[in-house]
């Protein structure tokens, strides 16, 4: 009788050890997948008429510098600036520029992609808020130590205001600054991200009004005098009178069936609803598209959500959401008020 003898060579103990560890690892991206697409971040029908419920323009914290147009359901123009830093803030002015700051810059561009201006953040320092002042001038806050806000001429350079800006942290600028925003009477409002807290100051940088809120990246004074504010993490916004009084609130709770990462920008629209954007950076190429989470939401009054945005996929993958300005509402930008000389 013949006896068959199996070897027990070394590279064969190799080859079956790294096929169990090809294996392993299969299985376990496999499984990481199927928990990804196990967890539903929005519903699946969502409500609204998707790209085509608002002409918009659109700009995003992400690892491209992108923007985007959306007109009649489609993108119209697109943009990705061959930058590094990430879109915090971006305005489509009303002579069809577009300003934005870009964490280490500040840069205004044509809808034919021209560069017409541009300003360069320090070392040291980064640039998050930006707004166009009058016609030729741009108010901006140097996430520094010291951090400033400042009003800049764009065709002289010349610094027409200037005041410093208490900070939490100073060595940490990255954390301190998102947004500022111009009041209707000539004041400055700005949401402190690091020291929790919205202030209202005028051009000396006296404070002039002050509300404690906690992770406040945004905040706006609307029509009635009152303050929309929203959070980075905290998942609310909050309509918050001159008295420091809540006169309206939403809350993550409020929409269960979505999930949010950042609530950071708020938006009060004509029709008296708010747009909530929800800044999501989890990559969501391995997520089922009807699982993925909403860029933005619409919510009435009473807080029934009546749109959500989700374009995740092209044509229209428009990434991670920062600023939304909405265009088929009077007037394509907040032009702002030239500060008292």
């Amino acid at each position: 009788m013949k006896t068959l003898t199996y070897s027990h060579s070394f590279p064969n103990r190799a080859a079956c050890f790294l096929a169990v560890l090809f294996l392993c690892a299969l299985v376990s991206s496999l499984s990481a997948a199927a928990a990804t697409n196990a967890v539903s971040y929005a519903p699946a029908m969502l409500p609204g008429n998707g790209l085509a419920q608002h002409d918009f323009f659109y700009a995003g914290e992400g690892r491209e510098e992108r923007m985007f147009v959306v007109r009649g359901g489609q993108v119209v123009w697109s943009y990705t600036h061959p930058g590094r830093g990430e879109i915090s803030e971006a305005v489509l002015e009303p002579d069809g520029h577009i300003l934005f700051a870009h964490q280490f810059g500040i840069t205004e561009i044509t809808l034919d992609k021209k560069v017409v201006w541009n300003f360069d953040a320090p070392a040291n320092t980064e640039i998050h808020t930006a707004k166009p002042i009058g016609t030729n001038s741009v108010m901006f806050i140097e996430n520094a130590n010291p951090a400033k806000l400042i009003v800049i001429n764009k065709t002289t350079g010349n610094i027409e205001h200037q005041f410093a800006l208490p900070v939490k942290f100073p060595d940490s600028v990255h954390r301190q600054f998102r947004r500022a925003q111009v009041t209707a009477a000539g004041t400055v409002l700005v949401a402190h991200l690091d020291l929790g807290k919205i202030v209202e100051y005028d051009w000396d940088g006296k404070a002039l009004w002050s509300q404690d809120l906690t992770n406040c990246w945004s905040a706006v004074e609307l029509a009635n005098g009152n303050i929309l504010a929203a959070t980075s993490g905290n998942q609310f916004v909050r309509e918050i009178n001159r008295q420091g009084e809540t006169v309206w609130e939403w809350t993550a709770a409020d929409a269960p069936e979505y999930k949010f990462s950042n609530t950071q920008v708020a938006t009060r629209l004509p029709n008296g609803n708010t747009l909530i954007n929800n800044w999501f950076s989890q990559p969501v190429d391995k997520m089922a598209p009807s699982n993925a989470p909403v860029q933005a939401i619409e919510v009435t009054p009473d807080k029934k959500i009546v749109w959500a945005l989700r374009s995740w996929t092209p044509p229209a993958d428009l990434g991670p959401s920062t600023t939304i300005q909405i265009l088929n509402k009077p007037g394509l930008a907040q032009k702002g008020v030239l500060p008292p000389q």
